[in-house]
């Protein structure tokens, strides 16, 4: 994919509009829908992520779903946008409601095999990287704990 605006300007630009979500999520209130991949390898480990912007910890890949955007086809879009790889046989593990920024926030969370190597975009994601789940980083987002526990349900 051809990009048009050079990889720093993009992320400074995610962290422009990062800002600018937060401030509209606190102030507007509403329902954001999202999605999640738990990314696994052949030995188990789980992929995270680092983002370009936001606090400086290891999360799982996802993002935002479109409007009338199937769970399972945004998970799929946001992996391959962000790290150019798919999920091998996607198992949805269902969802987690929590409160983002005083919105409900409502997450799909799926997991399955990663196909292909993992390559972040160096834009929205600068760093991804396998780990066993007795290893997890101690800087990791304040939601891989609930989605691991969905993945240890199954």
């Amino acid at each position: 994919m051809l990009h048009l605006i050079p990889a720093p300007l993009h992320r400074a630009l995610y962290r422009l509009g990062h800002g600018l979500r937060r401030i509209f999520l606190r102030h507007f209130k509403g329902e954001v829908h999202g999605c999640c991949v738990i990314g696994r390898d052949g030995e188990g480990r789980v992929l995270l992520v680092r983002h370009s912007y936001g606090p400086a910890v290891w999360a799982f890949p996802g993002g935002g779903m479109r409007k009338d955007e199937d769970g399972e086809a945004a998970a799929l879009r946001e992996l391959h946008e962000e790290l150019r790889c798919t999920l091998a046989e996607p198992v949805r593990l269902g969802h987690l409601e929590d409160m983002y920024l005083g919105s409900r926030n409502r997450v799909q969370v799926f997991t399955g095999l990663i196909q292909g190597e993992p390559r972040p975009d160096m834009r929205e994601v600068v760093e991804a990287r396998f780990f066993a789940l007795d290893m997890l980083p101690d800087n990791t987002s304040r939601t891989v704990r609930d989605r691991v526990h969905l993945l240890e349900q199954r």
